[in-house]
């Protein structure tokens, strides 16, 4: 069952797949000779560090350089940290960080599942739309190389989150994941997983894309499912370093909060972003690159101001 449409181009040592996602109208174009064009060199090892100077997350200074909650106090789980974003870009937006250490050669289940579990918490009682992202590294537009997830919701849903509820409600179940699940299983792209089904998105938004199609909706229904969750995502990163890729993108969106079973499945997205070197510095982030959400510094009427002479 196909559920995307495809034309190809060849050319002289050239192919190009153009490829449109039916029920959304999601485009990309998929060129292979890319590849051989050495603009992603392969990074060195991420190494273990304790404490950095400066880092305002790191341990002894995350409850100094950052703000409580309202209430005084931060989320405290496990490893990680939680507490409300100092710069938001959303009405909801939290910071978790995910580890004590600086910098991890690789994450832990319960460094993962801990903060995921955390990030939730802190948007589970916003009456809006939720997701929990990551930018992993500056490449992928981290400000701050210490690993931390965002929280971030608004009353109203990003562009991809919309884009997936519409589809929904135009699916017969009323469930477009439920299709997807059945067109993709045991196919070319299935990857692993049964109560998690992570498959390679056949119409990506971003480089090596991996999707998790979760089983719940909303994001209070995450902590049962954190563990398995967490495992699916360092299954994902490793996939991505063997292929010689260590930063990435990630977002997990979900339908409203207390939506009352309505809407689209909570599904789990990653993408693979070109490694950290000298000149890969980017403004593109989860916004930008999985929501589909440009945020941006300058408001458009301040640019008449400025001279331009």
């Amino acid at each position: 069952m196909a559920y995307f449409s495809q034309n190809v181009i060849r050319s002289k040592g050239s192919m190009i797949l153009y490829r449109r996602e039916d029920a959304t109208g999601i485009s990309c174009r998929i060129s292979p000779v890319r590849g051989i064009r050495a603009i992603n060199p392969v990074s060195a090892s991420l190494l273990y560090q304790d404490e950095v100077p400066d880092c305002p997350f790191c341990r002894s200074r995350i409850f100094t350089r950052t703000e409580p909650f309202c209430d005084g106090d931060w989320i405290t789980r496990g490893e990680s940290v939680t507490f409300p974003n100092l710069y938001p870009f959303a009405d909801r937006h939290t910071v978790t960080v995910i580890t004590r250490a600086h910098m991890v050669e690789g994450f832990t289940r319960n460094q993962l599942s801990d903060a995921l579990i955390a990030s939730a918490s802190s948007l589970e009682h916003y009456p809006g739309y939720p997701s929990i992202n990551w930018n992993f590294l500056p490449s992928a537009g981290a400000s701050l190389l210490h690993p931390h997830l965002q929280g971030v919701a608004d009353s109203f849903p990003t562009s991809l989150c919309r884009f997936y509820l519409d589809a929904s409600a135009r699916s017969p179940s009323g469930d477009y994941w439920k299709m997807i699940r059945e067109a993709e299983e045991g196919g070319p792209r299935h990857l692993f997983g049964d109560e998690i089904f992570w498959y390679a998105n056949p119409v990506p938004i971003g480089e090596c894309e991996i999707r998790g199609l979760l089983p719940f909706r909303e994001l209070s229904d995450l902590p049962p499912h954190a563990d398995e969750l967490a495992d699916g995502i360092l299954s994902i990163i490793r996939l991505f370093r063997s292929f010689g890729s260590v930063a990435f993108n990630m977002g997990i969106l979900c339908g409203k909060n207390r939506s009352d079973g309505d809407g689209m499945h909570a599904f789990c997205t990653l993408i693979a972003r070109i490694n950290p070197n000298p000149d890969s510095i980017s403004d593109s982030a989860f916004m930008e690159r999985i929501h589909r959400e440009p945020i941006v510094m300058t408001i458009p009427e301040e640019i008449k101001g400025v001279s331009l002479f």
